[in-house]
């Protein structure tokens, strides 16, 4: 039996009205792939790829109702190398016309992090977690934790 990987190389986002999501976006600052479709467009991650897909495509291509699709208790997140990248990322989603949920604070976990949701309502989270470190390329890895520690 072939197991799974612990990957996820497509992330799929059911939006009502393509125009308003890829506005949002593109003034979030993301540049869409010229393969984009009128009911799909594509964003290039590092590693993986984001989708937004005409909701009612979704719903066809699922074989559901439109209405059974919701929207989970799902958060997408970008982590930042500082708290001013943080505030910078959170104000241009704003800009951009995303709706704050959370400004972003420094939180329980030692970290700073604020939410914020896109027109379609798909939650983010933009975090600097201190014990997370960024790679260069910007990409994270969890760390190991100290055998020592505990």
């Amino acid at each position: 039996m072939q197991r799974s990987r612990q990957r996820v190389t497509l992330i799929t986002l059911g939006v009502r009205n393509m125009d308003r999501a890829r506005a949002f976006y593109e003034g979030w600052g993301w540049s869409s792939h010229a393969s984009s479709l009128p009911t799909l467009t594509l964003y290039q991650m590092h590693g993986a790829a984001l989708a937004l897909f005409d909701r009612d495509a979704l719903a066809e291509d699922q074989a559901v109702a439109p209405d059974t699709l919701g929207t989970g208790a799902a958060t997408l997140a970008q982590n930042c190398e500082d708290r001013a990248e943080v505030d910078a990322v959170f104000a241009a989603a704003l800009d951009a016309g995303g709706t704050a949920r959370k400004p972003p604070k420094e939180v329980f976990w030692g970290g700073y992090s604020g939410y914020f949701a896109d027109p379609d309502g798909h939650v983010w989270e933009v975090a600097h977690n201190p014990y997370w470190p960024l790679a260069e390329d910007g990409s994270l890895t969890l760390p190991v934790p100290d055998a020592q520690a505990g």
